[in-house]
Parts: structure tokens; sequence; C-alpha cells
């Protein structure tokens, strides 16, 4: 019976991961040509979230920025479950900024009216720690609990 639950959740996380990529691709790697003008590559830390910030509507900056936090939770919730040898906040850390900078350069690369941006980065790997922290070692821990040592 244990077995089955944790397949059962293994697959719930698998296919909340499957539409977490689904929704991330739409939302990074659309075209924007509307903002090609606006797009600007940023390799500094906190360029971005300053400019965020600077802006006269205080709900552009808490979108901007909220939004790429939101981004990552998911990614600090799901790939410890899937994958239990990710568990650990370093390495939960690792992977997200690793995934996180691949999006970042195709964005930057491929796609019309995106540009690289580390604060980006920064934001979704921040969220991707929250989402651990608060729930992805929890569950993590129930679907791959480990057995008791015999003596």
């Amino acid at each position: 019976m244990r077995l089955l639950a944790r397949l059962l959740a293994m697959l719930c996380a698998f296919a909340f991961m499957v539409a977490f990529a689904v929704v991330l691709a739409r939302l990074t790697l659309q075209p924007s040509p509307a903002s090609e003008a606006l797009t600007h590559t940023n390799l500094h830390p906190g360029r971005s979230l300053r400019a965020y910030l600077d802006q006269p509507e205080l709900r552009d900056a808490v979108r901007q920025i909220g939004g790429n936090l939101l981004l990552g939770v998911p990614f600090g919730i799901l790939v410890p479950v899937l994958a239990p040898k990710t568990r650990g906040v370093l390495r939960v850390l690792l992977l997200t900024a690793t995934v996180m900078l691949l999006v970042e350069f195709a964005q930057g690369a491929l796609v019309t009216g995106r540009a690289f941006d580390i604060d980006d980065v920064i934001l979704n790997t921040s969220g991707a720690l929250v989402g651990y922290l608060l729930l992805g070692r929890r569950l993590s821990r129930a679907v791959h609990a480990r057995k008791p040592r015999s003596s």
C-alpha cells in the first residue's frame, strides 16, 4: 500500500512538473516583438530590481518581482519529490539556478523581444528556495521516507 501511495505521489508530482514546464515555456519563451526596443541584457545583479522598484506604479514592481519569485516556487516543491537525491537546500539552489540560467540564455539568444537577465535567475532561484523550505522538503521526506536501520 505504501508503494502505491508513493508511486501516486510521484506521478502527480511529475504531472505538475510537466504543467509547470509548459507554463514556464509559455511565459518565458514566447516572442515579444512589441517590447524588443525595451529589452536589454542585464549581467549586473540588482540592476533590474532597482529599475522595477523605480517604476511609478508599485503594482508593476510587484508583478515583476513577485512573478519571478512565484515562477520558481513549483520547482522547489516538485524537484525534491521527483528526484530525492536533489533534496537539500544547496542541491535545490544549484539545480534551479542551472535550469533558470538555461532558460534565460535561451530567452536572450533565441526569442525576439526577450533578453538575458541575471536578476530573473536570482528571483526564480529564491522562489525555489521558498518553495523548498515551505513545502518541498516535507513532501519529499513524506514520499521518500527512509527505512529505519535494523540493529
